[in-house]
């Protein structure tokens, strides 16, 4: 059974959250708040008006995340006491405290994720590396990763660009993902994921090493004032291919987004090309596309500030965009993140989904 001394601490570091996320102050400022969106005309400007609104569900989230917490903590506390009268037996209060435990860890992670972009929905990229089918087969498996990751945390997933490996797998899929902190969590999903297994594609059974890139930026919205330079801007539409419904290649739906500008972190002319085959409409795969691009520009100006910091805080680590983080080596049964040295054997439970300690141990490593 749990000591005196882990109730206390966990009792302890409950406490100090409620002071490090000022709840009380969040209550009052929440009630100021949902003043502003019962005035007449409230919503004769739609764009102030979500604004408000997300101002409104960030307070609520914090304060919803804090009454967890302090409800978990008072069954502990309970258990503990009733233990003293036989009411409960070790196991109840072991199990009360792993409960509070959790929630205490999962309101620490979130206070981590402090940024404005944290709150953000985000964009999710999935490009397979060289290697033909095994590396597109590799690709499609990530899909699913992160796919059965979104499931677990609620998170809404909408494909807006997918393209089938030539025999088998993806070359590329990007999906929008829409849930609470859903960027703050998953960027540290940013970089190349590396696969090592006797490949069922290898005639000779050998064993193959294949690649595939992650790329995750900010969702963002209207609220945010991104400048694209209209000059900069090039169309060329195709016929989609893959999945899109009856009317794929028989019109072009598809667009591809070309965008020339001097990029803000080398001071060199650099492009993005953004595909999008979300939807039958043309014009609203160009209005996604934008999006897209928007977001990665936004992506970008962070990228800016990141290294600007980073020059400060001279001598602490920094991951660069693109760089390989972790391997996941099927035959000996294991995934290693070589950012944070975190490394599990249950290499199924990742496939399905299960990679929340790898975010809390790169997020207690780098929280900035």
């Amino acid at each position: 059974m749990i000591t005196i001394e882990q109730l206390k601490d966990v009792q302890q570091r409950a406490e100090k959250l409620k002071q490090y996320l000022a709840i009380d102050d969040k209550r009052i400022q929440l009630e100021e708040e949902e003043l502003h969106t019962q005035a007449p005309g409230f919503w004769d400007d739609a764009k102030a008006a979500e604004a408000q609104m997300r101002k409104v569900k960030a307070l609520k989230r914090w304060i919803e995340g804090y009454e967890e917490v302090r409800g978990k903590m008072e069954e502990v506390s309970l258990a503990w006491d009733f233990i003293k009268e036989g009411l409960v037996t070790e196991a109840d209060v072991d199990t009360a405290y792993q409960h509070a435990l959790q929630a205490v860890e999962d309101l620490e992670m979130k206070n981590m994720l402090s940024h404005e972009e944290d709150q953000m929905p985000a964009v999710l990229k999935i490009v397979s590396g060289a290697g033909g089918t095994e590396a597109q087969d590799w690709a499609e498996q990530l899909m699913r990763m992160y796919q059965r990751y979104c499931e677990k945390h609620d998170y809404k997933v909408t494909i807006s660009n997918y393209q089938e490996g030539d025999e088998a797998g993806i070359k590329t899929v990007t999906f929008n993902i829409e849930g609470d902190m859903a960027y703050g969590y998953l960027k540290s999903e940013n970089g190349v994921h590396r696969l090592v297994r006797v490949s069922p594609y290898n005639a000779q059974g050998k064993r193959m090493t294949s690649f595939a890139s992650v790329f995750v930026v900010p969702l963002i919205d209207d609220s945010i004032d991104i400048q694209v330079d209209p000059a900069g801007i090039s169309w060329d539409t195709f016929r989609s291919s893959g999945a899109g419904g009856q009317n794929v290649n028989k019109v072009e739906s598809g667009v591809r987004l070309h965008y020339k500008f001097i990029n803000c972190l080398t001071g060199q002319p650099d492009e993005i090309v953004i595909e999008n085959t979300e939807t039958r409409d043309q014009p609203k795969n160009r209005e996604n596309a934008l999006r897209h691009l928007r977001s990665q520009l936004y992506e970008l100006e962070l990228e800016k500030r990141r290294q600007a910091a980073a020059k400060v805080e001279a001598g602490k680590k920094k991951i660069e965009w693109g760089s390989q983080i972790r391997s996941y080596v099927f035959d000996d049964r294991r995934v290693k993140d070589h950012r944070t040295n975190y490394e599990t054997h249950n290499v199924n439970a990742v496939m399905d989904g299960d990679i929340d300690a790898f975010i809390k141990a790169y997020l207690m490593e780098f929280p900035d």
